[in-house]
């Protein structure tokens, strides 16, 4: 893969936040009411309050979606309904974009995603010159390292992923060593992603049912930067009665 030069402007990204109806665990949850808004529009306003951020859009295949992001003024993209992925989902939109645009991947379940987890990420892939970027954080007491729901991450000596497993990696047997979560937060260069959605599912990312491994089992680079941002997906029926509460205590 390229590794770009470092560049030293600020990071300007195109943050595209892949969004549909269809779920197993929490249908409709795009639209799902948090605090008078439906969720896609939480995730939206804080996106667009990142000052790396010039332009936001949702890509998704339902139209009731579209109308929802258009209704508070946002922009939406329709897109195919035959993505297996998000991230294919975004390379669709990626085609229409400039060649040299950052895009960044921001998750349609995040409501309560900070912009400056957002900038961190630009700044990080702009200054690191890689081609795919992502975030992690230090666990803490409060964190399960064993569970299967939490995904974790290694990284060399350059910051760059080793490897994400749901097992506890590194393995506790002799000095114990911090253990990263991953945020499921991406910056991609436009042309990379394009590239990374033509890739076939790889036997890890199988095995693991983590896309990221896919990159990494085609030998391509993901520079890991630390954040202080802990994410608060909504997956489940408690992960949303939780933000909610968590809205109307703010």
């Amino acid at each position: 893969m390229t590794q770009h030069s470092p560049e030293s402007s600020a990071a300007r990204v195109t943050a595209i936040i892949p969004a549909r109806l269809a779920s197993t665990r929490l249908p409709n949850k795009p639209l799902l009411d948090i605090a008078g808004k439906p969720m896609i529009q939480w995730v939206y306003e804080r996106t667009s309050r990142a000052d790396s951020v010039e332009r936001v859009m949702v890509a998704t295949c339902d139209e009731e979606i579209v109308e929802a992001v258009k209704a508070f003024g946002g922009e939406a993209v329709m897109t195919s309904e035959k993505h297996r992925s998000g991230t294919d989902r975004l390379a669709e939109v990626a085609l229409s974009l400039p060649k040299e645009a950052l895009i960044v991947n921001v998750q349609g379940d995040e409501p309560l995603i900070e912009p400056f987890a957002i900038d961190q990420l630009a700044g990080g892939i702009v200054s690191s010159g890689a081609e795919m970027a992502s975030l992690m954080w230090r666990l803490g007491p409060e964190d399960d390292p064993n569970s299967p729901n939490l995904v974790k991450v290694v990284v060399d000596s350059r910051g760059y992923a080793l490897y994400f497993s749901r097992s506890r990696i590194p393995f506790p047997r002799g000095e114990v060593a911090s253990v990263f979560g991953h945020i499921g937060l991406y910056a991609y260069r436009r042309d990379f992603l394009l590239e990374y959605s033509r890739m076939a599912p790889s036997p890890l990312e199988k095995a693991e049912s983590l896309e990221q491994l896919r990159a990494l089992e085609n030998g391509c680079g993901i520079r890991m930067i630390e954040s202080d941002f802990r994410p608060v997906s909504v997956d489940t029926q408690e992960d949303l009665d939780r933000v909610r509460r968590l809205m109307v205590d703010s």
